[in-house]
């Protein structure tokens, strides 16, 4: 299966409709398989007092709030219709983030999405995970700044979401018990992917940590995928080459743009580069057999090296170590691996300098 490739256009529209179609159009231009946005009603999500984060008051400035920053990113439902119009005649698919119940609601009763993506903020938002799951939708999880503790423990409330009825009462021993039991573990395995992230934009090298990709996967059986906040593409391969089986990056139409996450985004052309070097990287990952391949087979006579006569030699005359050497010759001789069962041996032929050796009774 190949990895799903996500363009994260996020809020990168600031706003603007006509930017967010052509958001659409930048990514199936790319050749990724999904855009993604961002559903939120801004007054759900954070309060009038809440404050922005360090990159966010680099990028947009201290003056405002971050309610203030948000409010004017909010696609409405008229928005979200024309984007997945947009995307369908495009050929990709249309995934978002809902950030709050009501956005959750809108994406799966309204516009009946089969997937939606979890962002890292949410991984301990029990009730919105509870939504998610009894949505019966598959789900992508972010993992950025939790413990493998907390990621277990939003993979119980999705286990009891998925696998108990919708009257069972939740708290927090039900979703334990659910995680351990395995209909819920199965329920898990045919629905959740989880992406391993590192929630700090741009997110520095040296804390990616591209290994936790693998203690994800021991841990918990499922699927893992990356969300990167990196500058550039080589983290985003690299995950790839670990067996990604997702990864989803942030992108826009031009960096330079006001907002908070463009900076820290790809543009269109670097977005294709991404693409193209994930596809040649997943198509040379093979399927791992130490074998020569249909290439190489036909190459083998040319490099590899046959017995030659080092000096001539006379038919009947006793072979010596002095009378052989390994080079290459025009297709198979005898093995250089053989050497020392031919040393000894009676020549039955006569042989000059560099002629081939033949078997010898």
């Amino acid at each position: 299966m190949s990895v799903n490739i996500i363009a994260e256009a996020g809020v990168n529209h600031n706003g603007d409709l006509a930017r967010a179609l052509d958001l659409v159009d930048a990514a199936a231009a790319a050749g990724v398989d999904v855009v993604k946005f961002q559903s939120f009603v801004i007054t759900n999500v954070v309060t009038k007092w809440a404050g922005k984060a360090k990159y966010q008051t680099e990028t947009t400035g201290g003056n405002q709030s971050q309610q203030e920053m948000l409010a004017g990113l909010e696609l409405d439902e008229a928005a979200h219709r024309a984007l997945m119009t947009r995307c369908q005649d495009r050929g990709i698919r249309f995934l978002s983030t809902p950030f709050d119940l009501d956005s959750m609601r809108l994406l799966t009763q309204t516009l009946k999405l089969d997937m939606l993506k979890i962002p890292s903020g949410e991984i301990t938002n029990a009730p919105l995970l509870l939504a998610a799951a009894r949505s019966g939708r598959k789900l992508i999880m972010s993992t950025g700044a939790s413990t493998l503790d907390e990621v277990e423990t939003a993979l119980g409330v999705l286990a009891f979401g998925y696998s108990r009825p919708l009257d069972a009462p939740p708290g927090e021993e039900a979703f334990a018990a659910a995680y351990a039991d395995p209909a819920g573990k199965a329920a898990l395995r045919m629905n959740v992917q989880l992406m391993h992230c590192t929630s700090e934009y741009p997110a520095p090298f040296a804390e990616v940590n591209l290994r936790t990709m693998d203690t994800l996967r021991d841990a918990f059986g499922l699927p893992v995928g990356l969300s990167d906040h990196t500058e550039g593409i080589a983290v985003a391969i690299a995950a790839v080459a670990r067996g990604a089986a997702s990864v989803e990056k942030h992108f826009t139409l031009d960096r330079r743009l006001p907002g908070p996450d463009h900076r820290m985004s790809l543009e269109p052309a670097d977005l294709a580069a991404m693409v193209s070097a994930i596809r040649q990287v997943e198509l040379s990952l093979g399927d791992g057999r130490k074998q020569p391949t249909a290439s190489e087979r036909q190459n083998l006579p040319i490099i590899r090296k046959s017995l030659v006569a080092a000096r001539a030699i006379a038919k009947g005359a006793i072979i010596g170590p002095d009378d052989i050497t390994m080079k290459r010759t025009s297709g198979f001789g005898i093995s250089p691996m053989r050497l020392w069962s031919i040393l000894g041996r009676t020549a039955s032929k006569a042989y000059e300098l560099d002629d081939t050796l033949e078997e010898t009774p």
